[in-house]
């Protein structure tokens, strides 16, 4: 099973200088994955989150390819519906060339009504379009002459049983963010009835959680995969390696922009997991 992280390509602490070490911290700690997030207009629901500068995806990624040489880089995820299709097509199947077969396109529906005003793209359609976009995404990339986009793994993310169905017509994986393993156990079940509803094969998983070291255990059912002790996280990881995630995303952001002007706590977090994953790799070996 293979780990990556999510890296912060917004807030007051986002500058290129930043970003690069972000990439050659993940590449050096071992990590498979660098994914980033996407919005285009910080308007006042998304600023609320995640505050400008706002580092847009494709351009960071493409940016990133060229300063790093192992690593998997994606999106987690894409707003579909905010682009052309033919223009997310075209980007997506550049940046894999470029970065040598290395990008995953993690797509979602997003949740940014603001932001869905100022691009002049309809909230409430914003399901149908995504899905008819994605499906103008695969007809593009078949034009293997003009796009050469290879073999893009495309993860779709989203809660709803909506993007469950989502994910069973158009995805390689399902892309959860932030859940209980409790939740998680439940919708997995619903994936597969959806899949053999809809008659398609079962997608992997692939889902984000978040990555809260604490010094004391936590407790309780209300307790996101991810947050707690390093044992408990280690844990967590290893509870979705059996539910049969092929990967798991790391995100070290808690929600205070302010930590974007000051990485290092989430680098020595990222260090502690890379650590003890080593550690269990020696000893498996």
């Amino acid at each position: 099973m293979e780990i990556g992280v999510n890296v912060p390509n917004f807030g007051p602490g986002a500058r290129p200088d930043v970003l690069r070490q972000w990439a050659r911290t993940v590449e050096g700690l071992g990590y498979d994955l660098l994914m980033v997030s996407d919005h285009v207009a910080v308007t006042p629901d998304v600023a609320e989150q995640y505050p400008a500068p706002f580092y847009e995806p494709f351009t960071t990624l493409s940016w990133l390819a060229g300063i790093t040489d192992r690593v998997r880089l994606g999106t987690t995820v894409l707003v579909v519906p905010y682009r052309h299709p033919l223009l997310i097509a075209r980007m997506a199947a550049n940046l894999n060339q470029l970065s040598g077969g290395r990008l995953v396109l993690g797509v979602g529906v997003g949740w940014a009504k603001q932001e869905y005003e100022a691009l002049g793209v309809e909230f409430e359609r914003r399901g149908k379009l995504a899905d008819e976009h994605l499906q103008a995404i695969r007809t593009a990339w078949e034009d293997d002459a003009d796009y050469r986009s290879g073999d893009i793994p495309v993860w779709v993310g989203g809660m709803s049983d909506a993007a469950l169905r989502r994910a069973v017509r158009h995805g390689q994986a399902w892309h959860p963010i932030w859940f209980t393993l409790d939740w998680l156990r439940e919708a997995l079940d619903r994936l597969k009835s959806i899949a053999e509803e809809l008659g398609r094969p079962v997608p992997g998983l692939a889902p984000r959680v978040v990555l809260k070291l604490t010094d004391e255990p936590v407790t309780g059912p209300e307790r996101p995969a991810g947050e707690g002790t390093i044992d408990q996280v280690m844990d967590d990881i290893e509870e979705l390696r059996r539910l049969g995630a092929e990967s798991v995303l790391l995100d070290p952001f808690n929600g205070d922009p302010e930590e974007t002007r000051h990485p290092e706590a989430a680098w020595q977090a990222l260090a502690a997991v890379a650590a003890r994953r080593g550690k269990a790799t020696d000893q498996a070996g």
